[in-house]
């Protein structure tokens, strides 16, 4: 099976379709197909003649471990998790973090003033207009949004830049509009976008939060509308109805070892 994962475009293993080869194997039905796609980030149209060097290293990995093989180094993809205010970026973040503590985990720079509790440096770096103006003229930010038309935040380039040159799992934690900015600086980078298991929780989480007054409340669900239209953008997407599940999903996606 790994010999013909890594077919030659002229044979005719290599008109396979993907889901077609990962449905023969044993034990492999219809929903680890898809999830497993989801996680080798191949799109269930490819044919296995025609994958990216990266995608045919992450299928012959996963039929080698299938197999009982020496499992190979795993790639550590980077990857953008987003999704609208109040759905547990954050946590999950946290949690890829307590797996993988070295994992960097990017800490944006802001306008608005910090919430109670928030430290500078440690949540958020705190600057104002002036000192983000000149961030972003001396292009110091991979990417930059206003967000909730009230307030900028962006994400600094360089400790991104110095994480993956370091070989550390980088996990990018930003609003929606700055994903798709980052995917246009960054193509190798994995969009994740983060779901809640319903508007209603949605809304009884951003609530219970406190941190925001019903006005800014409305303003923030008004924006998650638009955000979720914008999920099908993105190359994954997760949804976090159990913290668990959706780090363990989000740290595969990376591709971390959970052993």
């Amino acid at each position: 099976m790994v010999a013909v994962a890594s077919a030659d475009p002229s044979s005719f293993e290599a008109g396979l379709r993907v889901p077609e080869f990962l449905s023969c194997l044993r034990g492999l039905g219809a929903g680890k197909v898809t999830r497993t796609l989801e996680v080798l980030a191949i799109s269930d149209r490819k044919r296995l003649g025609f994958l990216g060097r990266r995608q045919r290293r992450e299928l012959v990995g996963f039929l080698a471990q299938r197999a009982g093989h020496a499992d190979p180094p795993r790639t550590l993809i980077p990857i953008v998790l987003a999704g609208p205010s109040g759905v547990g970026k954050g946590t999950v973040a946290s949690g890829v973090r307590a797996h993988r503590p070295d994992t960097f985990v990017s800490i944006s720079v802001t306008t608005r003033p910090p919430r109670p509790g928030e430290i500078d440096g440690e949540h958020y770096f705190f600057v104002t207009e002036a000192e983000f103006d000149r961030m972003v003229s001396h292009s110091e930010l991979l990417e930059w949004a206003l967000v909730h038309g009230e307030h900028r935040y962006g994400t600094p380039r360089q400790p991104v830049d110095d994480a993956i040159d370091a070989g550390k799992p980088v996990l990018l934690e930003i609003d929606v509009q700055g994903a798709m900015s980052v995917k246009v600086a960054m193509p190798e980078i994995r969009l994740v976008f983060l779901l809640p298991p319903s508007w209603d929780a949605l809304v009884e989480r951003l609530a219970a939060r406190g941190t925001e007054d019903e006005h800014q409340q409305r303003r923030r669900l008004t924006t998650a509308e638009h955000e979720l239209a914008l999920a099908d953008r993105f190359d994954v997407c997760v949804i976090n109805d159990d913290v668990s599940d959706a780090v363990h999903f989000v740290l595969e996606l990376m591709g971390i070892s959970q052993e």
